[in-house]
């Protein structure tokens, strides 16, 4: 029998490590030249069977080993092969910070790079696409594999070429608004994408949970209505909480109260604000929520007059993005800012439906073990804790909590002090902008020096140097959320990066920030040796064309390089000696998430690699997790105890009162996500026939035969309303008249129902074939421009109606219960009514439009 508490992966897939290791000492021996060979060996062996892929994953990892070793001179430990293996099984790899999740993907996504249908690594944000696949182009350059990258600014014409490469390293809103533009595209030239084969993403419980609450959206834009949006917020205003209206903090609602919707009718001179026909009620609910529910520099930022919204998982802005039904123009109204159109949905997916298009699926993340359910039943993946390769020492010190606000930030600044005098390292962790600043200005009194880092543009741009200096002595770093970060913090400082800090710096000041460029590159080449400047792109990243003028001989930068880095690694080391005597890296954490990951994530910055570390939260019964979900229990407790506001409380109960809390809100988050995602699965599936008509009609050369099976259809379901309706003679006339023949319909009336269908489908296509003839012959190949065209923009227009009935559907469903129904049960029931609806119109509205066409070619 199996002992779980002594079970460990490491174990289990032994011999297939020690033979990874094994070819690895053989291949050491190799020439650069001989180890590039071994892409086009391997790939030979498979030959595109995808069945055969087990077979040589231990030549393929071990040659991805001796790259990263070449690259980066980094010998990857068994546990990080073991990640690779796990990886490569469709699981989830739960590695802790600082184990190096980033070469660890690199294995299963060279050995699945090999089948040749591309692999994509998605990350959470641009700056780790960018970091990442910038050393995954250094490595895989000794394996002739190629890598590509797409990020927000990446021009739509070098997507497409990005799409083609081995492996693509991309952000999930990115790859999922490619997803949707390549499915509303009305060339099949215009498609960027490839069949969905692997994906491995990082961050797994950031991209498929936290984001999992919100589909994607692209949307078009709609009038705009700006005294809609005036007038609701003059009325919101003057609209008094509780009184007028109850505040759901839980699920970010607003509810009118009698009282308030009385108010609301006589501002509006309405009769009834629930009235089918009157507009307001959706301006007001919004005006609200941004009146209460929205805050500035908690879930937006004003940047060059524009309302741009935080990210609240990993506290970075997320340009471009907009909340929809009209919220983001309720901000802007509250806000006094420019408001732009509205937008209306053109196509949406949710997260979870778009990663599940991918036939082999994994992720990797420090935190996952709490939603390992979540992941097995919805996206069919394991979630397995790889061992650390040294023990985590790190202490997690019990909550302290106060009654007030006020007391509790009064005691991590003092904290923060003491900390600032001893010289040991501290982290904050908090949960908003506003919040990070408050502690900010608390230190700034108390004259500490601190390093800020949150989403205000300011100190994004220097949040790699902040990270690297987070580590070192008297270093006080206060940041709104380390999720995604992807920069671990190294007691002492990262020698690596503070050389290149120093010497680009130096560069810079010499140069006084002027850049002189060289005419070409042959130029340069003449002037410097590869390994010069393979040393200068890597190390220093500078570019071919900014090398500066003074670098006439890049062997001596290269010297100097390594003279600092010498230097720099000892002082860092003699720190990082001095920091682990004071204890290591201490974090505080400002209140618990609304998830435990979360917490487990700002934890997990102290301790890695085996370093000493602290993490404590400092708590008040005001902060939103106690307010919301903790319920009566905690206060009862607080005020049985009648303890000082300035005293903080350790306590076994509290802390479980707080575990319990937090589990509720999980449950409660799970819960919404899992109705998003069976509520999406029934657009889902309609969302995949859809696509599938479309790229059919996209790729076919001879579009004739889709337009006569839409014409055949038509003619059945108008004979089957024909007979339900007892041979109305209205419906007949339909039919002529949509399919645009002349006929006797007196002869008609007489034929049984086979002969009937039998006498239209000879009349359609004698009349598609004149329709075929006279177009010809004003340009050759315009009928089946003219067919295409038709066809897209039907099947386009009437999808996109369809996404905006479900939309209300979905809305409205929920009343359903009140009469003992269950809603999903309803929904999906009308939805198959409503996408019945729309196939039917979108045949006969081509059939229509093309029957009737009369085009006149000016000369």
């Amino acid at each position: 029998m199996l002992n779980l508490l002594n079970y460990n992966p490491l174990n289990k897939h032994k011999i297939i490590i020690n033979k990874i290791n094994k070819i690895h000492h053989k291949l050491q021996k190799y020439s650069n030249i001989k180890l590039k060979e071994q892409t086009n060996k391997l790939k030979l062996e498979l030959n595109n069977d995808r069945s055969r892929i087990d077979s040589i994953i231990p030549e393929a990892f071990a040659t991805a080993k001796e790259a990263v070793f070449r690259g980066t001179g980094l010998l990857l430990f068994d546990v990080q092969l073991l990640g690779g293996i796990i990886l490569n099984q469709n699981n989830i790899a739960e590695m802790k910070t600082g184990e190096g999740k980033t070469l660890v993907a690199l294995l299963p996504a060279y050995l699945n790079s090999l089948i040749g249908n591309g692999v994509h690594i998605i990350t959470v944000n641009d700056y780790l696409a960018e970091r990442d696949s910038i050393l995954a182009k250094h490595i895989f350059s000794y394996l002739d594999t190629d890598i590509g990258l797409i990020t927000q600014s990446t021009n739509y014409n070098i997507r497409r070429k990005e799409y083609q490469c081995s492996i693509t390293y991309i952000t999930n809103s990115e790859l999922g608004f490619d997803y949707l533009k390549d499915n509303m595209a009305i060339h099949k030239n215009d498609i960027l994408q490839r069949n969905f084969y692997y994906a491995i993403i990082d961050e797994v419980d950031s991209i498929l949970i936290d984001e999992a609450r919100t589909p994607l959206i692209i949307s078009g834009t709609t009038e705009i209505k700006h005294n809609f949006y005036e007038v609701a917020k003059k009325a919101s205003n003057l609209l008094k909480s509780q009184n007028d209206y109850k505040i759901d903090e839980k699920s970010k609602n607003i509810i009118l109260t009698e009282k308030g919707v009385s108010f609301c009718e006589k501002f509006l001179e309405v009769n009834n604000l629930y009235d089918i026909n009157s507009p307001w009620i959706k301006y007001l609910i919004n005006a609200l929520k941004a009146k209460e529910l929205f805050l500035i520099n908690r879930d937006y930022i004003i940047k060059n007059n524009e309302v741009i919204i935080v990210d609240e998982f990993t506290g970075r802005i997320m340009e471009g993005r907009r909340w929809s039904d009209g919220l983001h123009q309720s901000i802007e109204a509250k806000e006094n800012i420019k408001i732009e159109a509205e937008n209306k949905t053109l196509a949406s997916i949710t997260y979870q439906n778009l990663f599940l298009l991918y036939k082999k699926l994994s992720g990797m993340t420090g935190t996952a073990k709490t939603e390992e359910n979540e992941f097995i039943n919805i996206y069919k993946m394991n979630v397995i804790e790889i061992p650390t390769h040294k023990k985590c020492i790190r202490k997690d010190l019990p909550d302290l909590v106060y009654q007030s606000e006020y007391h509790k930030w009064q005691a991590i600044a003092n904290e923060c002090s003491d900390m600032y005098k001893i010289g040991r390292p501290t982290l904050i962790g908090t949960t908003s902008i506003e919040k990070s600043e408050l502690l900010a200005n608390m230190l700034n009194q108390l004259n500490i020096p601190y390093n800020l880092l949150n989403a205000k543009p300011e100190n994004v741009t220097r949040e790699a140097q902040i990270i690297i200096q987070a580590g070192k002595k008297y270093s006080i770093t206060i940041s709104t959320n380390m999720a995604g970060r992807g920069t671990d913090i190294i007691l002492g400082g990262n020698p690596h990066q503070i050389t290149i800090f120093k010497i680009k710096n130096y560069i810079l000041k010499k140069q006084d920030n002027k850049i002189i460029h060289y005419h070409s590159k042959k130029d340069i080449n003449n002037k410097l040796d590869d390994k010069s400047i393979h040393f200068l792109q890597n190390e220093l990243e500078i570019d071919h064309n900014n090398i500066e003028k003074e670098v006439k001989n890049s062997k001596k930068l290269e010297k100097i390089y390594i003279k600092l880095l010498n230097q720099y690694k000892e002082l860092c080391q003699e720190e990082k000696n001095e920091i682990i005597s004071l204890g290591g890296l201490y974090v505080i954490g400002t209140e618990r998430h609304e998830s435990r990951r979360i917490d487990n994530q700002l934890r997990g910055r102290s301790g890695r690699q085996g370093d000493t570390g602290t993490s404590r939260f400092f708590l008040s019964l005001q902060d939103n997790l106690f307010r919301i979900f903790g319920g009566n229990n905690i206060d009862n407790l607080m005020n049985k105890l009648n303890i000082n506001d300035n005293t903080p409380i350790e306590s076994i109960i509290l802390t479980k009162s707080l575990n319990s809390a937090q589990k509720k809100v999980e449950a409660y988050f799970y819960d919404i996500r899992k109705q998003l995602f069976e509520y999406d699965e029934v657009i889902n599936n309609q969302r995949k026939a859809i696509y599938r008509e479309r790229k059919k009609i996209l790729n076919s050369t001879f579009t004739r035969d889709c337009i006569i099976e839409y014409a055949e259809y038509t003619i059945n379901e108008m004979l089957t309303l024909y007979l339900k309706k007892n041979r109305e003679k209205i419906i007949l006339e339909q039919i002529i008249q949509l399919l645009n023949i002349k006929s006797n319909l007196n002869i008609v009336k007489t034929m049984n129902l086979k002969d009937m269908r039998y006498y239209f489908f000879e009349q359609l296509r004698i009349s598609y074939d004149l329709k075929e003839i006279y177009l010809e012959q004003l340009r050759p190949g315009l009928i089946r421009q003219l067919e295409k065209y038709y066809l897209l923009q039907q099947i386009d227009k009437g999808w996109q109606e369809h996404i905006e009935k479900m939309s209300l559907l979905k809305e409205y469903i929920g009343w359903r219960s009140y009469g003992q129904q269950d809603p999903l049960i309803e929904y999906k029931n009308e939805a198959f009514h409503l996408f019945i609806n729309m196939i039917t119109y979108i045949r006969q509205t081509v059939i229509y439009l093309i029957m009737r066409s009369r085009l006149i070619i000016e000369t």
